[in-house]
């Protein structure tokens, strides 16, 4: 991946930012931060897929400009954090690949059902490529989404009974 053009926080420039800090106090708050970034960061570059092996290869965990990384440690326990909100689920036993939900899933789930809705298209049958590729959702946000994010969030729709399988 290349460089992205990002507003950073301006701890992103401040090399502390990427050691998990002692201070209970300055550590919550530095991981308020990099949950906010890590979500942000997933949404703007439509980032659903994070592999904590392969993440200092991403410019969100890694700066060049300071020669600084994130602990793979650091970001696992960051985005244990994340699933503690709905923000990010394991995808493996291990939990090294994780998909992160910049929307949670019961969010992604009310945008789809109104799009759902405000096109008339309940009681229609769609395919999982029609509701994340569609020529008609090339402007939703859930436009690209994976098929495995994507069957979670309908099935949080039926849980609800908003779908029919």
């Amino acid at each position: 991946m290349g460089e992205i053009n990002i507003e950073w926080p301006w701890q992103y420039n401040f090399p502390p930012f990427f050691t998990l800090q002692p201070h209970p106090e300055t550590r919550a708050k530095q991981v308020a931060t990099w949950k906010h970034l890590i979500l942000e960061y997933c949404q703007k570059y439509r980032l659903y897929i994070i592999d904590i092996r392969e993440a200092s290869h991403i410019q969100l965990f890694n700066n060049t400009n300071i020669n600084r990384k994130l602990e793979t440690s650091v970001i696992a326990s960051i985005l244990l954090e994340l699933q503690k909100s709905g923000n990010a689920i394991p995808i493996d036993k291990a939990k090294n690949r994780w998909e992160i939900y910049w929307h949670t899933a019961e969010e992604w789930a009310t945008m789809i059902y109104e799009y759902v809705v405000n096109q008339g298209m309940q009681n229609t049958v769609l395919t999982l490529y029609e509701i994340s590729n569609g020529e008609d959702i090339q402007n939703e946000e859930f436009c690209g989404m994976p098929t495995e994010v994507l069957i979670k969030v309908l099935q949080f729709l039926e849980q609800n009974r908003k779908s029919a399988s």
